[in-house]
């Protein structure tokens, strides 16, 4: 039978393109579900705060009248103007082992670009460096996190299949946290505060309400990674939604935050625990009992891992040793609370200057990511 496309216009149908990849893998012990209200809000237009440079749409494919695959073709005009390219993305890509599944996807994700002057396409990518990117193709048997992308490994044969190539690779490493921090890091934080007139801040609720830490950690944030590759600058009107959101969540003991003797934030740590395994028992769902689940993990009896979600130095600090005061910070807040290992977001490959900061701690490079390109 046919593959049948069927654009998603309405809620209930969003809700079914957000829910597929539960049916897709289920029995498998690797992967975690996002939260499916946080899922729901990322793609709502009416939500969705990067809607307003971006056109979007997305698709669910059906085969023999059952969903069988879903993707999201994007046009992120921001970051086409900032980069001088024309590329369409195509992003939350999950289909069965149908080689006629994923080329009717991909070709609706190039007929959309088309349609809108792009001569290239690009992805996984979200809509923004927020958003969840990069298709695993190193890792299939290390439990995912809650931040990133978990495919099964048919997925890099599909796409390479279709003439997709290489265009930027993400490590992603887990690294346990020691009893005791060697004495030479110790000594270089104290150094790079002292010669540097910093210091390290405790926030508080009260702080980020009345300081506006959110718009403070987004603005470093824009400035510290816009020259990455295919980093989005960001308006400041989305932190509310993206920092916010985390912001709000987070038991602030896990966050690191660095001033200079003028109140600037120069540097932030943003870490929390692991969700994977409450994630992984509530589905994804606040109700009946997901909710329990994730607040118990959050602040009540936290998980032995910990996610290094966000790191950013404001770049004139970057060759300072100012990450090395981040780094020893965050561990030993790991150390009190019990934390024995964590595990980072995706790093650039090219990235040097991060991989050699955890150097010490003998990080395991547990996973590969990767972003494909094609001319269309």
């Amino acid at each position: 039978m046919a593959i049948e496309l069927k654009e998603v216009t309405s809620r209930r149908e969003l809700r079914r393109f957000v829910n597929f990849p539960e049916k897709l893998y289920r029995n498998n012990k690797y992967y975690v579900p996002y939260l499916v209200f946080d899922q729901m809000d990322t793609l709502s237009p009416k939500t969705n705060p990067a809607a307003e440079f971006c056109d979007y749409k997305l698709f669910i494919a059906y085969k023999d009248g059952e969903p069988a695959g879903r993707v999201a073709a994007i046009v992120n005009h921001k970051n086409n103007e900032q980069w001088n390219h024309k590329q369409v993305r195509f992003g939350w890509i999950d289909f069965i082992d149908d080689p006629e599944v994923s080329r009717a996807l991909l070709e609706k994700v190039e007929e959309f670009g088309r349609e809108h002057g792009m001569e290239e396409i690009v992805g996984p990518l979200g809509f923004t460096d927020m958003d969840p990117e990069g298709l695993l193709i190193e890792g299939f048997d290390r439990q995912s996190t809650m931040p990133q992308i978990y495919n099964h490994p048919y997925y890099r044969e599909h796409v390479e299949s279709l003439g997709f190539t290489k265009d930027a690779d993400w490590l992603e490493f887990r690294v346990q946290i020691p009893e005791k921090l060697p004495e030479k890091i110790e000594r270089i934080q104290k150094i790079v505060l002292e010669r540097n007139n910093l210091h390290l801040v405790q926030v508080t609720r009260k702080m980020i309400r009345e300081n506006d830490y959110a718009h403070k950690i987004f603005a470093l944030d824009n400035e510290t990674y816009k020259n990455l590759y295919n980093v989005t600058e960001l308006p400041m009107e989305a932190a509310d939604r993206y920092i916010g959101f985390y912001l709000k969540i987070l038991d602030l003991k896990y966050l690191t935050m660095v001033e200079n003797d003028k109140g600037e934030l120069v540097a932030f740590g943003i870490t929390m625990p692991s969700l994977a395994d409450a994630l992984q028992k509530s589905r994804g769902r606040l109700f009946p009992f997901g909710w329990w689940y994730l607040l118990k993990s959050l602040f009540i009896k936290h998980s032995e891992g910990a996610e290094l979600l966000l790191i950013g130095v404001k770049p004139e600090y970057q060759n300072l040793g100012v990450n090395a005061v981040l780094i020893t910070d965050i561990f030993h807040k790991y150390q009190k609370m019990g934390v024995k290992w964590a595990e980072s977001n995706g790093e650039l490959e090219t990235n040097v200057k991060v991989r050699k900061q955890f150097e010490p701690f003998n990080p395991d490079w547990c996973k590969r990511r990767r972003c494909y390109i094609k001319k269309i």
